[in-house]
């Protein structure tokens, strides 16, 4: 036991500990206590004695010792949080760091919904706009709020989009039908026979037909956009009057020459006056063949009375010629060669006059063809026949199918249009001859037959077809030559009116000597197919050698 100064004698169970001796070696004041005896001991190394220790033992109040364990142990508390402060701070700040992106991002989410909230419409505005940039107008913009700007500029965009569709609706209607008007006058415009050009205020030509664009032997896009005077200047003076009636109509006959055709027309112009736009409509009628018919019409009344005026005397006068020549030219002793030469001429022009007589009457009395079942190679075998006779010195071609063709048709007429056209050509290659051109003259008669038509080309290489006033060669009266008549073409076009076929004058193609002339084209109606006869070739060349 160990004593104090106070007297108390203390067990050695109070001896320090291992813990507590290694504690104090390491330089630190050991302090202990029993909360329960009050005693409290204190232990210390002494560095100046080897391995020696002080202890200290003195009995306090169990509360003082209560007191000591709980401040000891409240300064270990804050000793190890001293001790774990810089990891405790790390932590914190780990925390605040976490603690404030959550913060941020919830504050980011936040925003990002609030703001699509505030844009959604916006966008959805956008979207409906970029929509109807491309032709949708059915997009409507959804209004979630009808108490802000964005809802009252939502509902005025949906009723814009409505009104655009209602008034787009309108005008694809109107549009259609304005087509469809426009299809339907196109339609009229192209099935009338009658030309039609329209004018706008400024005489600039915005419609034509095609049977405007046929007599006027144009393209109608050489006519759109022209001004009138230039593109029709025939009809300009009636344009004009059109614009100076009160009614505002003019009519009148005017002739357009296009290249080698001209034509007669009869034109009606209309003025179609506004309030803030005026045009014209002319509208005309080829009356060419009707000119001509009545021109023929004419003739044809003249021809008879000069041939019953002037055939009465003739035979007359023939006669009497003869009898001076027989009766009077043994007696004449002065000069009998001139009386005999004057008798002669007498009697040979009263002859020409008789033969010009006798072509008067056969146009003026031109009989009704009577239809019958005709050879067409037999036509042109004596129609050539004739021909090459009268013109020796002229070579004959025939060119026909080796099958028969026949056809219906007045052959006795026919013929005569043959031998028409075959003796014009004669005296064309006589006029190249009378040139003094020394080529060799020919003439070609091909017989073409298929199932909707029979055509008879006749081509010479004669002086040709002349280009002024070609489209009048078949009128009566209308000849280039000198002694002709004017009625071979004529009768020719009237036997072809008659049988319901057509009469075509052109240029010759050049053949292999590069000689030209002309070609007339004869069309018949359909052909009556006949059995086949003999030979197999598809057509036949006959070339008739000068007789």
């Amino acid at each position: 036991e160990l004593g104090s100064s106070s007297g108390i004698a203390y067990s050695r169970a109070l001896r320090p500990s291992q813990a507590d001796i290694a504690e104090a070696r390491s330089g630190q004041i050991v302090v202990d206590g029993d909360p329960e005896t009050g005693i409290i001991h204190a232990l210390i190394n002494l560095p100046f004695l080897n391995d020696a220790y002080l202890l200290i033992v003195r009995k306090v109040e169990p509360q003082v010792i209560r007191y000591y364990y709980e401040t000891k142990a409240t300064t270990g508390e804050y000793n190890r949080i001293r001790n774990t402060r810089s990891e405790v701070q790390l932590i914190f700040a780990a925390l605040y760091i976490v603690v404030s992106l959550v913060v941020l991002l919830g504050a980011i989410w936040l925003g990002l919904w609030a703001a699509n909230r505030l844009v959604r419409p916006i966008s959805s505005l956008i979207g409906a706009a970029e929509r109807v940039s491309e032709g949708d107008l059915k997009a409507q913009v959804e209004v979630e709020r009808d108490d802000d700007e964005v809802g009252v500029l939502g509902r005025a965009f949906n009723r814009m989009i409505l009104q655009l569709d209602a008034q787009r609706s309108a005008l694809v209607s109107a549009n259609r039908q304005n087509d469809e008007r426009r299809r339907f006058t196109e339609t009229v415009l192209a099935g009338v026979s009658a030309g039609v050009i329209g004018l706008d205020h400024d005489g600039l030509i915005t419609i034509v037909n095609r049977a405007a664009a046929r007599l006027l032997n144009a393209a109608p896009e050489e006519l759109e956009g022209r001004h009138y005077a230039e593109a029709v200047p025939e009809m300009s003076a009636l344009i004009r009057r059109a614009l100076t009636e009160p009614v505002g109509r003019s009519s009148g006959e005017v002739t357009v020459k296009r290249g080698a055709t001209t034509r007669s027309l009869s034109v009606q112009v209309a003025s179609e006056r506004g309030t803030d736009s005026s045009g014209y409509v002319a509208t005309f009628d080829d009356i060419t063949d009707l000119v001509s018919a009545q021109r023929t019409a004419a003739w044809a009344d003249v021809a008879r009375r000069i041939a019953h005026e002037i055939k009465n005397p003739l035979t007359p006068i023939q006669l009497s010629a003869e009898r001076l020549k027989r009766k009077y030219a043994a007696e004449v002793s002065t000069d009998p060669e001139v009386f005999s030469q004057c008798t002669d001429t007498i009697i040979r022009q009263v002859g020409d006059i008789g033969r010009m007589v006798d072509e008067f009457s056969s146009f003026a009395r031109m009989p009704t063809p009577v239809m019958r079942r005709e050879n067409a190679q037999d036509l042109i075998q004596q129609a050539v026949f004739l021909q090459r006779v009268a013109h020796p010195q002229i070579t004959f071609e025939t060119r026909v199918p080796k099958e028969m063709v026949y056809f219906e048709c007045d052959g006795r007429l026919v013929s005569q249009a043959l031998t028409n056209v075959l003796k014009n050509a004669a005296e064309g290659v006589a006029g190249r001859f009378a040139k003094g051109e020394d080529a060799p003259g020919r003439i070609r008669i091909a017989l073409e037959s298929s199932d909707d038509k029979v055509v008879f080309r006749i081509t010479d290489n004669g002086v040709g077809l002349p280009h002024e006033h070609r489209d009048r060669l078949t009128e009566p009266y209308v000849t280039t030559r000198a002694k002709g008549t004017g009625l071979g073409l004529a009768i020719v076009r009237k036997i072809l009116e008659d049988h319901g076929g057509d009469l075509v004058l052109q240029d010759a193609p050049h053949d292999e000597e590069h000689q030209t002339g002309a070609e007339v084209m004869m069309t018949f109606p359909p052909r009556q197919k006949a059995p086949k006869e003999k030979g197999t070739g598809d057509e036949q060349t006959r070339i008739a050698d000068r007789v």
